[in-house]
């Protein structure tokens, strides 16, 4: 035991004193410190919401100037935003990422159109599908959702004027190509304006808490596909039940703590479920493109990709002479898909996407020369590549 005599403890009662002045002088630097930057932090705001305010106004005046000149007025523009996208991007010193910067941006554009105009974009439904998630990616929060309960739904909604725009997806890296789509642009007059792709996340959604009481599970058909290495070895014995969409399978979970549905996380808020599993889908590679409808195709935005289909004639060599055509002229193809044409037996019609647009002269030039070549053309849409 060491002992202290009267004047080590006076001593070191000075030094607990001493200690203690530092410990409250330094809180208190401290403390000055992060008021002085939460004083900036509070500066930098009010100059935010005066160049948001004045950006608003900049926006409501080129809506006036679009009325004025008499034509149908495209409130959106696909080309403009992806332009800014990227430009914006190239300048990004940080900290703030891309990816950041880019979900920014793209409420402030929307909120800022909603003052020329509210936009109505109709998806694959209900709320709290992909389709839906997509759209907000795309879109921003401001733009009235209209769900629809298929897919042909949506491409009647734009067609029809219903909507202003719709949003369907198109292909899964898993799943392959959506025939439902594919089959409604072949039909249909709408065009593609625009791409977004999401990566799919799927959760297992109850009401219960525990993985032994579920008896059923319900989803869409992809989803059972994509997750059905994970099904079979945590519910083997339970009956998987298809829907027509992810959301409607989470409404089925709603009333019933025996039953669990497969959707995204964004489902299991909208419709109060628990996650008992996350990330079940069987490839952490899965990833869904979606395509954006319009009526009116938009301008270049210097990187595009152009979309078509077609029916090549019926002679040996017609689809390596429509397809030559692109190699000859530099053109790189992105994706091809065959689908059962219908007419005949064993014909088939052609999807196939490439780089550029169909005003670029080399482009235009190239589509020519294969619309002479196939008993059926058409041009599906050039549009901007998604900017993420």
């Amino acid at each position: 035991m060491i002992w202290l005599t009267n004047n080590d403890s006076s001593r070191a009662r000075t030094i607990i004193v001493l200690i203690k002045w530092c410990c409250e002088d330094f809180a208190m630097v401290k403390e000055n410190q992060l008021s002085s930057l939460r004083d900036e932090i509070d500066k930098i705001d009010d100059m935010l919401l005066n160049l948001l305010s004045e950006r608003a106004a900049l926006t409501q005046e080129v809506g006036r100037l679009k009325k004025d000149s008499g034509s149908e007025v495209e409130y959106y523009r696909p080309e403009r935003e992806a332009k800014i996208m990227r430009r914006l991007k190239g300048a990004n010193k940080g900290p703030l990422t891309d990816e950041s910067l880019v979900h920014l941006m793209r409420e402030v554009i929307s909120a800022c159109l909603s003052c020329e105009k509210a936009l109505s974009v109709a998806y694959l439904g209900p709320e709290g599908t992909y389709t839906h998630g997509a759209m907000r990616k795309h879109f921003g929060s401001f733009p009235e959702g209209v769900p629809c309960h298929e897919i042909s739904q949506v491409f009647r909604h734009v067609e029809g004027g219903i909507s202003d725009y719709g949003i369907v997806p198109i292909e899964n890296s898993v799943g392959g190509s959506v025939n439902q789509t594919l089959d409604s642009l072949s039909a249909g007059n709408v065009k593609i304006i625009g791409e977004v792709t999401i990566p799919i996340k799927h959760q297992l959604l109850s009401k219960g808490k525990d993985l032994s009481q579920i008896t059923k599970v319900f989803a869409h058909e992809q989803a059972l596909m994509q997750c059905s290495s994970w099904l079979r070895e945590h519910l083997g014995s339970v009956e998987l039940i298809r829907t027509s969409s992810n959301a409607v399978a989470a409404t089925k979970a709603k009333g019933d703590s025996q039953v669990a549905a497969i959707a995204g996380a964004e489902a299991a808020k909208i419709y109060g479920l628990e996650v008992l599993a996350k990330n079940i889908e069987d490839s952490v590679r899965n990833s869904t493109r979606f395509i954006v409808l319009g009526r009116e195709v938009p301008n270049s935005s210097g990187s595009d990709r152009t979309s078509i289909m077609f029916s090549a004639s019926d002679e040996a060599g017609s689809l390596y002479g429509v397809l030559g055509i692109l190699a000859n002229a530099d053109i790189s193809m992105s994706r091809i898909e065959s689908k059962p044409s219908g007419e005949g037996l064993w014909d088939y019609t052609f999807f196939v996407d490439f780089l550029g647009h169909f005003d670029d002269p080399v482009v235009s030039e190239a589509i020519s020369k294969m619309r002479a070549k196939c008993r059926i053309f058409k041009v599906l849409g050039s549009y901007p590549i998604s900017v993420n």
